[in-house]
């Protein structure tokens, strides 16, 4: 409870200081503006002019809460444990008082505050009301029965999106290998199911879904992303069932106990939720800046959405409070996960303007702009993506990609233009190549993509040691990711 009123006192300290400049406007026929996002757009002289520009040395504070991340579990554990809220809050505090009292930015803080509240909420409905779900599968684990029930995940992460097929399938998936489980099997799971499945709908991740929003077409992703994704949930799912069936052959289940009786049924317990869990879904397309008439908080000519926010939360509170308890006990379902990710990511999203702001700046110069090509693209994208938030990194390359070749992102039919081909040349390619590098990298780390963080907590909430922040990068993204990463490249866009 302590730490809950420390969120909340950060919160109402913030907005006290920049809502100021809110004003609620619930008026229908609004001209279409821009979708809320952490980037600084190129375009946008008059913020150049308003506002300071931001001193490298204050990604110190990014860069100093990732290695608290990655070494407090390991070399201070319980002080760790016990204050990270504490740690992330000041950190986010110290970058957002010098944009607001130093540089006079109250255009950054706004725009992160109002996407961790969109980011937090759709995970918090998505995570509560999966919660509710247990599905059962009685049948001997196998590498295959992993293999099939990862590829469904990641056909289901399209659907519901990498953090709802996360939430619904990471516990079925834990009880199926329960005795053999280890790390591996989890981290498989992030790489398939929370990331790389969802590139094929805007639905699958945050990035495709602001894509979207900006004008990309629905199907395009579909179109232009299908066959990245089925080679690179191919060889991944080949990656895993090479290391589980080595695992499998090392354990020898039959020698050390009896096998049991299967019935090789799948049973779901709660599937009311799957009500609630469609009403979270539904709730994303409830943006301001495609439909006119949802009301919307206007700042700074642009929209900010609540309504879909506010029915996230309450589809929250109501799918708990009415789910099956018989569910909720199967599932172990604990509150930690979700509030363990939004603390951590209070500090992620409050100290990672500046990043993402000299990231904008540069490829938004001349010299940004003599270096873009997809290839740059591609590994730009990546990279970032997997260390910073990888739906505004998304949007910071599509807005330098569309400048450099004249075009602009605020403009819905130019993005769309864009997106077909249109009157730039290569804009397929670019744009290809930033929307599979921030969904495929997203896997890079924990922090790359927000169910990564949430399928960990569980994880080891039920007791399964999971790899340190560098013990996830050291021992499977370089051996496993890198691959994938440079042979995608090498196949789609290297020799393009």
């Amino acid at each position: 409870m302590r730490k809950l009123i420390y969120l909340s006192v950060f919160f109402l300290f913030l907005s006290s200081v920049s809502l100021q400049a809110f004003d609620i406007d619930n008026s229908i026929g609004s001209e279409h503006t821009e979708v809320i996002t952490s980037s600084v757009e190129m375009s946008n002289e008059a913020d150049e002019v308003a506002h300071h520009a931001v001193p490298g040395w204050t990604v110190i504070p990014f860069v100093l809460l990732l290695l608290m991340i990655a070494t407090g579990p390991l070399f201070y554990e319980h002080f760790w444990h016990k204050n990270y809220p504490i740690v992330a809050i000041v950190l986010a505090s110290i970058v957002v008082l010098y944009y607001l009292f130093v540089l006079h930015n109250s255009h950054g803080p706004i725009h992160a505050m109002a996407e961790y509240i969109q980011f937090i909420a759709l995970l918090t409905g998505l995570f509560v009301a999966s919660g509710g779900i247990m599905i059962s599968i009685d049948r001997k684990a196998s590498p295959i029965v992993n293999v099939v029930l990862l590829i469904i995940g990641a056909i289901s992460a399209n659907l519901i999106g990498t953090t709802g097929a996360s939430m619904l399938l990471i516990r079925p998936y834990i009880r199926l290998n329960k005795g053999r489980i280890k790390a591996y099997h989890i981290i498989f799971f992030i790489f398939i199911v929370s990331n790389v499945g969802g590139s094929l709908t805007p639905i699958g991740d945050p990035p495709l879904f602001l894509g979207f929003l900006k004008g990309v077409p629905f199907f395009w992703t579909l179109t232009h992303n299908l066959w990245p994704w089925i080679f690179g949930i191919l060889l991944l799912s080949g990656l895993f069932y090479w290391t589980d069936v080595r695992f499998n052959k090392k354990l020898n289940l039959e020698k050390l106990e009896p096998s049991p009786e299967y019935s090789n049924k799948i049973k779901i317990t709660g599937t009311r939720n799957f009500i609630w869990l469609g009403l979270v879904i539904g709730a994303v397309f409830l943006d301001p800046n495609v439909i006119e008439w949802v009301p919307a908080i206007h700042y700074d000519g642009q929209k900010f959405s609540f309504v879909r926010e506010i029915i996230m939360l309450t589809v929250a509170f109501l799918s708990y409070k009415l789910a099956s308890k018989e569910a909720i006990k199967g599932n172990e379902f604990s509150f930690e996960p979700i509030r363990e990710v939004a603390f951590i990511f209070i500090g992620i999203f409050g100290t990672m303007m500046p990043a993402l702001e000299l990231v904008s700046n540069f490829a938004s110069s001349p010299e940004g702009v003599k270096m873009i090509s997809h290839n740059t693209l591609y590994w730009g994208t990546g990279i970032l993506s997997g260390f910073l938030d990888n739906a505004p990194t998304y949007l910071n390359f599509v807005t330098a990609a569309m400048a450099s070749q004249g075009g602009n992102i605020n403009n819905i039919n130019e993005v769309a233009s864009y997106a077909n081909g249109g009157v730039f040349a290569d804009s397929i390619l670019y744009l290809k190549s930033i929307s599979i590098a921030a969904v495929f990298f997203g896997a890079f780390t924990y922090i790359g993509n927000g169910p990564n963080f949430m399928v960990k907590s569980i994880a080891e909430g039920v007791g399964i040691k999971m790899p340190s922040f560098f013990g996830y990068i050291i021992r499977f993204s370089i051996p496993f990711l890198i691959p994938l990463f440079v042979i995608t490249w090498l196949i789609f866009f290297a020799f393009s």
